[in-house]
Formats: structure tokens, sequence, C-alpha cells
């Protein structure tokens, strides 16, 4: 297999201590912050719904999901829009608020490993950890977030 076969185009989503990494492919676009309209949920770190493309897409805080604080949004702050990878949320995309641009890298398995302690992470939106080059980013559970969504958009 070429070197090339074993790059994934990723972007790194800048939040207010930490950074997501997801595949380029799981991004549908990345818009400027405008802000929710109200949700009526119970869950402070589902923001309401954005409209985007002709629809409702519902927002969340990253950082709200995993118990921290929900950060104000700044005049860098962005929103990108996921493509849902389950079936469970109806519109099938989502937004999660970004601090800043997100970054387009290049990841091989050259410059990645994982974070032994998996266990600080339990029970949160959370895959696991990993090292890229100077950079400790999280990738998210997708999966868990949608099905998170689901219940605050339901409540």
């Amino acid at each position: 297999m070429s070197e090339t076969g074993q790059e994934l185009y990723s972007l790194l989503i800048p939040l207010v201590e930490r950074r997501l990494l997801v595949p380029r492919a799981c991004v549908a676009e990345v818009v400027g912050f405008s802000e929710p309209e109200s949700n009526g949920s119970n869950f402070a770190w589902y923001l309401g719904g954005m409209r985007w493309d002709g629809r409702l897409v519902p927002t969340i805080s990253f950082e709200g999901c995993c118990g921290d604080n929900i950060p104000e949004a700044g005049r860098r702050s962005r929103i990108v829009i996921f493509h849902a990878t389950s079936s469970v949320l109806p519109g099938r995309f989502f937004g999660i608020v970004s601090q800043g641009f997100p970054q387009l890298v290049r990841v091989n398995p050259g410059v990645l490993s994982t974070e032994p302690d998996e266990k600080k992470n339990a029970g949160l939106p959370i895959l696991c950890q990993i090292r890229m080059v100077n950079e400790h980013p999280l990738i998210p559970d997708l999966e868990k977030l949608e099905e998170m969504i689901l219940d605050a958009v339901g409540s």
C-alpha cells in the first residue's frame, strides 16, 4: 500500500482547552457562528437549532457534553456541521460549536499513538485521546453524541 493510501484527511477542531480530531468526510461544512434558536431542552449543552441549508440543525457544545463549562461564543467561533453517522437523528446533520477555524491535517500511522489512560474519558462522548506529534486531540464518539442529541431534542 502506498504511503498516501495510509493517510486520512482530518480536521483538528479547536475547543477551549482541547481539540477534536475527526475525518474530513464526517464534516459537511464549517459556518460562521449564529445564535441557535431557543431549544426548550433540559440539557444545557444542547444549544438549540441553527438554520443551515434550509433546515434546522441541532447544535451542541462538546465541552458541555463532557460536563465542562459551556464557553461563550466569540468572534472566531464557528459551527462545524457534521453528517450523522447513524440513522437516529431525523435531520441527518448536527452542529458542534468550535472556538476557531478547524485545521486540515493529514493523519498517518507514523504520527499517531493512543494515550494509555482511557479511564478518564469513561462515560463521556469520547472514543479515545491520541498523541499526534505534539498535540493530544480527542476522538469524539459521534454515535453517542447523536444519541445524546436525540434525548435532548425529545426532552
